[in-house]
């Protein structure tokens, strides 16, 4: 189990990753734009080119999390100081099976197991996609 020292320095490096300048322009258009209602809308983006910022960003996260997985970050810090997991998360959740027919079994497995594990995550997710939801209604109205 990583010290809680040698925690805080790797979640400090993941931030530090955060900041790259495409990294955040992929992560402003999936959390903004990106609000895949079916398989057809993931298909679309991947086909399109906000494919490399879908791709970037759910890695990035399956990444980030692998490192809990594996144990080389506390579990407790990391969710302390990235909630972004939450709305990356609920962003697919609806479509990871059929995600995963296309990307492969593998696919935000990391995320998944780390969202997932959280206490009465299901509410959280919920209330985050009806959050997208009313977002990009009022985008769409402007």
């Amino acid at each position: 189990m990583p010290t809680p020292y040698e925690s805080a320095k790797l979640i400090l490096q993941i931030f530090e990753m955060r900041r790259e300048a495409v990294l955040r322009e992929a992560r402003l258009w999936f959390v903004r734009d990106f609000n895949p209602e079916t398989i057809d809308d993931v298909k679309a983006a991947l086909a399109g080119p906000h494919n490399p910022h879908a791709r970037m960003v759910v890695g990035y996260w399956d990444m980030a999390c692998s490192l809990v997985v594996h144990d080389a970050i506390d579990r407790e810090m990391f969710l302390d100081a990235n909630g972004e997991i939450f709305a990356t998360f609920a962003k697919i959740q609806h479509l990871l099976p059929q995600v995963r027919e296309i990307s492969g079994p593998n696919f935000a497995k990391h995320l998944e197991k780390v969202v997932m594990s959280v206490p009465g995550v299901e509410e959280r997710l919920e209330m985050l996609r009806q959050r997208f939801r009313a977002m990009a209604a009022a985008a769409a109205a402007n």
